[in-house]
């Protein structure tokens, strides 16, 4: 088994490799601005998004079942893995290829290489949280996501500087800009699962092994008896709706100012997830994880209202809004996350992750949805509903309000 320390490396090490790949598809920069130059629809858009964030949540609790039994998960990882970084090379090959000629068939396939992406992605992301959870105790985990997060803002600042390269500096034409950053995504995708290689990993605790239609049957029970891990799953649905419109401001800046300044914006973003993780090392230290979900709630919630006021500034002083958004990522990575894995039992952390995932059912519809209610709404009807809603589960979160939840999930 690997020492606290090695274990520290191979997740930093993953952690900043990953960052600088996912910068080359940011999903509230680059990804939505490509998307913007193949269509203008809103409705295509959102549905795009729902996908990247629904398609994982869907299969979680079948994840999470086939999971549980396994006492060893580290290839389960590499697979997930090594097929996002497939998607990355199939969608650098279609924008090359079609972009030009063909854009609407660039659409048509990102449907299939988004799904490929996040469904990937959440088979390995169960294993990755399960295996932090396997080694690390509870009052180590907080630790680890602030210093991950740290890790992570460094390499999304490298990977901010090889996207202004791409966009700004070098006479890179589209959508060759484009296919670069993606083909970039792919090997640094493979470059970040270099580590995972390292890991001794130890047996885990599993449970007698149940058919699946069992398992399913458990699920109202587990809701029922852990009221704690209950609120978790209403509060995180409703702040969903935080999710919903972070893929829009961009959206939002470029229909409404006449200069692009996607790199700018990029930039924004990483800076406020640099300067957030040590504010949110400090909350987590000093309180406990629930303490920076609340506050990442209260920051979601705030966001909206002030895009629709500071719109009228002018495109630079919107970068604002982008420095929150870095604040908010931050926030959910260093809160949700070790918020989970502190009230899940130990025996049944693979249970709990499949179960959240595919119970998260509103990250699944929301984008679509939030790319209906702006075509047919617009921005400011749409955001102000969002600040509301977030409002609203703060409130539910509040361990004074815990009877109020069981009653609304009852």
């Amino acid at each position: 088994m690997n020492s606290k320390r090695e274990i520290y490396v191979i997740f930093l090490w993953h952690a900043f490799f990953l960052a600088i790949t996912m910068s080359m598809i940011d999903f509230n920069t680059v990804f939505p601005s490509l998307i913007y130059s193949l269509t203008s629809s809103k409705i295509i858009f959102g549905a795009i998004f729902s996908i990247l964030f629904g398609a994982p949540l869907i299969f979680n609790v079948i994840f999470g079942h086939y999971l549980s039994s396994k006492k060893y998960k580290k290839k389960y990882l590499l697979i997930g893995i090594n097929l996002r970084a497939l998607s990355f090379l199939g969608m650098a090959f279609f924008t090359f290829t079609y972009a030009n000629r063909e854009p609407f068939l660039v659409i048509f396939s990102l449907f299939f290489w988004v799904f490929l992406f996040s469904f990937s992605g959440g088979f390995a992301g169960i294993v990755y949280t399960d295996l932090i959870g396997k080694f690390l105790k509870k009052g180590e985990r907080g630790k680890l996501y602030a210093f991950k997060q740290f890790f992570s803002s460094v390499g999304f600042l490298i990977g901010g500087f090889i996207i202004a390269y791409a966009f700004n500096v070098s006479n890179i034409s589209y959508p060759n800009n484009y296919t670069l950053i993606l083909f970039m995504g792919f090997v640094g995708l493979l470059i970040a699962s270099g580590a995972f290689w390292r890991i001794k990993e130890p047996p885990s605790k599993i449970e007698q092994r149940e058919s699946f239609f069992v398992y399913i049957k458990k699920v109202p029970s587990i809701l029922k008896s852990d009221k704690s891990f209950s609120r978790f799953i209403l509060v995180e649905n409703l702040t969903s709706f935080s999710l919903m419109i972070l893929p829009f401001y961009i959206v939002f800046a470029q229909e409404i100012f006449d200069e692009i300044l996607l790199s700018f914006y990029l930039f924004a973003i990483i800076g406020g997830s640099i300067f957030s993780n040590i504010f949110w090392g400090k909350i987590s230290k000093k309180f406990d994880s629930k303490r920076v979900v609340e506050l990442c709630i209260i920051l979601g919630a705030l966001i909206p209202i002030l895009s629709l006021s500071m719109i009228s500034l002018g495109p630079y002083h919107f970068s604002i809004i982008f420095i929150l958004v870095g604040f908010v990522r931050s926030g959910r990575v260093v809160g949700f996350d070790p918020y989970l894995l502190d009230i899940a039992p130990e025996g049944q952390r693979s249970c709990y992750l499949g179960i959240r995932g595919t119970l998260s059912i509103l990250t699944i519809l929301l984008p679509l949805l939030g790319g209906l209610f702006i075509e047919l709404i617009g921005y400011s009807v749409t955001f102000g509903m969002v600040s509301i809603v977030m409002f609203l589960s703060f409130f539910l979160l509040r361990d004074k309000n815990v009877e109020k939840v069981n009653n609304v999930i009852k």
